[in-house]
């Protein structure tokens, strides 16, 4: 049976993505630092807590696996929404550490086991906000274009060693967090959510947000032999961003 590695997997797209996996007939590994949500896994996942930009955590995250075919490396946060100039040196690096950083320890981890495999997938989950970038997030927007660079070189490297590397950019995806942020910018703006949903769903061409789902199938893909030659890509899946900084 083949293994799938999580990070940030006990929730939101991650636990999506796990769910995928699930069905697809794959050992199903989570890691987290919510325990909370590890403890409403299934049963016959494994959950482990771990912070993934912490490198002593991976490392023992690491150390329990015999053997890895598939890491999502999934891991990360918003962090602060303000201008470059009021954003605070410990929130930047706290933003980069998590997406930045937790997707390198990840990948600096899976390699030796991939590479002794000789086969492995290695997918990243970034943003299009590392296509684009995006006003007011500048920490979030520099770790997500830095991990589409890592993945690039990832696919590079590992690729002689039969180890595929790919980037998900999401867009605006459906659920809590997103949920938050509308009913903030609602508040904010003297509008009902409605109206800033239909604002951010006018920058796609599909004019709507994409669900954990539509992400978690995509990494399904990336991970079966069906994409066996896709390797170094970035795909979007966000109902084609027309314009990352809609006006509502």
């Amino acid at each position: 049976m083949k293994r799938v590695l999580v990070t940030a997997g006990a929730s939101g797209i991650g636990r999506a993505m796990a769910e995928g996996f699930d069905a697809a007939g794959f050992d199903v590994w989570v890691a987290d630092v919510d325990e909370a949500a590890l403890a409403d896994a299934p049963p016959h996942w494994t959950g482990v807590r771990c912070d993934a930009s912490n490198e002593a955590d991976v490392a023992a995250l690491f150390a329990r696996l015999d053997g890895l075919d598939v890491l999502c490396a999934n891991a990360g946060i918003a962090g602060p929404t303000a201008l470059v100039e009021d954003i605070d040196l410990s929130e930047w690096q706290r933003c980069v550490s998590v997406n930045l950083e937790g997707a390198f320890l990840a990948a600096k981890y899976a390699a030796p086991l991939m590479k002794t495999a000789g086969a492995g997938v290695i997918t990243v989950t970034s943003s299009t906000a590392g296509i684009y970038g995006y006003p007011n997030r500048s920490p979030y927007a520099a770790a997500k274009w830095g991990m589409i660079g890592l993945m690039k070189t990832l696919a590079m490297e590992l690729g002689p060693f039969g180890i595929r590397a790919n980037v998900i950019c999401p867009g605006a995806v459906e659920g809590p967090r997103m949920e938050g942020v509308l009913e903030r910018e609602a508040a904010a703006k003297g509008m009902t959510r409605d109206q800033v949903y239909a604002g951010y769903a006018a920058g796609t061409s599909m004019r709507a947000f994409v669900t954990a789902k539509d992400i978690a199938d995509m990494a399904v893909f990336l991970g079966s032999d069906s994409a066996r030659m896709v390797s170094g890509q970035v795909i979007a899946v966000d109902g084609h961003t027309e314009n990352p900084d809609p006006k509502v």
